[in-house]
């Protein structure tokens, strides 16, 4: 390469003439303008300059493995205030960007596949060393099975050797006992003749009479006592002979076989009478209860499920009773000398149910006051617990108790009151776990649901959030493809009251609900009190055929005659059809939730 000037040169570079002088200078080689010429060596010492400039020791390392490079731009935004006055605000933008070689990538990768395969061969090796030591496990236990095994066959050879030898031992001990018994061969055997009976003793008073005393010889010398004792005559006590049967079987022998016995098992039952039924000690029974892990005693009460698998524990048969039995024997002798009838259209019994503060209560009330006749009458209460709404499309039933108890217990009962569900959801809460319960309760019911989004007045009120969570627990709304319908209610301003009455009643219509109106009557008790100055107050609804005042009402284990009806406006009634609700007065006690009537 030949000496160039420094505008040839930096036109070669590319870069401004001034730059390359300030470069120049920054390297120690001495120009004085732009048109000095530059040597070869010259222009290697340039370029190690440069290369050290650049963070590289020496000529001959390699290029930088990462560069970053930074860029910035402004820009103006301009802002209008609510008063018509507009500002100007600069925006500065910046950017930054590393590069990376590709040969310091494929690097990395290399290393990293590098650690893969070593992680993986160890991985392959304790593996190996695990199945190794497994198959070591497996063949000592095999090889210990199979010398215990032969230990035991040794040791039954062994007894059997021994049981041999024993039994030859006692064959020989026998047969030389046979032969020293046996009389020799030159001698006769003589046959003895058969022993005659012994003499019958004679009784005391003929042996006194002839002057002997029995069991004593003639020339025995009598020894007479000397002193006091010869003066006084011993008393002799006369014994009476004891007649001895034969047969000496008494009349109770231990059974051969085990005896099963049928147990009858109610609800609950004490261990003690358990174990009394199976003619067991209680302690057996408590030694079953303990192996279950039930530490109880024995006057402790068990139910029937736990009864039953302790007496199949036992090996006796259970036998399961139903306490209810008697009474519908009785209901069925009443249904069939009732005449027969037509089913009868009845109005729909809705429960309530929801997440606590979601506004059931709320709801029901708003119905309540604004769909339900006003006063009370009699001292009783408005809210008994039920109550009906009517209004231009027809009647409904409320269960006014939200997440009662009784819900559940009249469902495992068999007792189907309710006939659809309304499942009140906040719409500003969502889905909560106790609308999760409620959905459940229904599904196992087997009712159908009719959801009620509820505060649809407040402004963070969302449906849609209530219908996609509901989704998830597969209540689809019917607007989305589902069966399930959804109103929105306000239980504030009363919005969507209608429209839920109206649901109800299209629901109900569906289902085509009808029952028997005429005959005796039949239903559940819903709520019972104690109320004072007028005894046990029990809420019944309905369910088929029609309740009289003065008619014999029998409810679990009470029973009366009916002197008092009222409705949930606490006005007398003289009877109550099917899906009506009412309370009675007469009872001879307090009934529970969920009994049979």
């Amino acid at each position: 390469m030949s000496d160039v000037t420094v505008t040839e040169f930096a036109e070669v570079l590319e870069v401004p003439v001034d730059r390359l002088l300030v470069q120049l200078y920054e390297a120690g080689i001495e120009v004085s303008g732009a048109e000095d010429t530059i040597t070869d060596d010259a222009k290697l010492e340039l370029l190690a300059h440069l290369r050290r400039s650049h963070g590289r020791k020496d000529p001959g390392a390699s290029a930088p493995k990462k560069i970053t490079l930074q860029r910035k731009s402004q820009s103006e935004l301009r802002l209008t205030s609510g008063q018509g006055r507009s500002r100007t605000v600069n925006i500065e933008v910046r950017r930054k960007r590393t590069y990376v070689k590709r040969d310091v990538l494929e690097e990395s990768a290399r290393k990293q596949q590098e650690e893969l395969d070593a992680q993986r061969a160890a991985e392959e090796v304790i593996v190996a060393e695990v199945e190794r030591l497994e198959a070591e496990r497996v063949a000592a236990e095999k090889k210990q099975k199979q010398e215990v095994a032969e230990a035991s066959e040794a040791e039954v050879r062994r007894q059997e050797e021994e049981e041999t030898k024993r039994q030859a031992v006692e064959e020989e001990a026998s047969r030389e006992a046979a032969a020293a018994e046996a009389p020799p061969a030159s001698e006769p055997v003589v046959e003895k003749p058969p022993a005659e009976p012994a003499p019958q003793q004679p009784r005391k008073q003929d042996a006194g009479r002839k002057g002997k005393k029995p069991g004593r010889k003639e020339d025995h010398t009598l020894h007479v006592a000397k002193g006091a004792s010869a003066r006084r005559r011993k008393k002799k006590s006369r014994r009476r002979p004891v007649h001895v049967s034969v047969d000496s079987q008494h009349g109770f022998e231990r059974p051969t076989e085990p005896v099963i016995r049928e147990v009858e098992i109610p609800e609950t039952i004490t261990v003690s009478d358990l174990a009394l039924r199976m003619a067991i000690k209680s302690s057996e029974v408590i030694k079953v209860l303990m192996n279950m892990g039930m530490m109880v005693t024995i006057n402790q009460v068990i139910d029937q499920d736990t009864a039953v698998v302790i007496v199949e524990e036992l090996g006796h048969t259970a036998r399961v009773l139903n306490e209810t039995g008697l009474e519908d024997q009785l209901l069925k002798s009443i249904e069939a000398a009732a005449p027969e009838s037509d089913d009868a259209p009845r109005s729909p019994v809705v429960t309530v149910m929801g997440h606590v503060d979601h506004g059931k209560t709320s709801l029901l009330d708003y119905i309540r006051t604004t769909r339900v006749a006003s006063g009370e009458a009699g001292g009783i209460t408005q809210h008994i617990g039920a109550y009906h709404v009517t209004n231009d499309k027809g009647t409904i039933t409320f269960l006014d108790t939200p997440g009662h108890a009784a819900f559940t217990a009249m469902r495992a009962r068999g007792a189907q009151v309710t006939d659809i569900v309304v499942l009140v959801v906040a719409a500003d809460d969502g889905v909560m776990p106790q609308t999760v319960e409620a959905v459940e309760h229904a599904k196992a019911a087997g009712v159908p649901l009719v959801v009620a989004v509820n505060k649809m007045d407040l402004e963070d009120a969302d449906s849609d959030r209530v219908r996609n969570e509901l989704t998830q627990h597969e209540v689809v709304p019917e607007d989305w493809g589902g069966e399930t319908l959804f109103v929105n209610v306000s239980a504030k301003t009363g919005e969507g009251i209608d429209d839920l009455l109206d649901t109800i009643l299209l629901q109900a219509e569906v289902l085509d609900l009808t029952a028997v109106d005429s005959g005796p009557a039949s239903g559940v008790v819903l709520e019972a009190t104690l109320e004072r100055g007028r005894g046990a107050a029990a809420t019944v609804l309905v369910s088929r055929g029609t309740l009289n005042l003065g008619e014999t009402l029998l409810a679990g284990q009470e029973y009366g005659r009916i002197r008092a009806m009222f409705d949930e406006a606490g006005n007398p009634v003289e009877s109550a059809g099917p899906s009506l609700p009412v309370v009675v007065l007469g009872l001879s006690g307090t009934p529970m939730a969920g009994d049979d009537m």
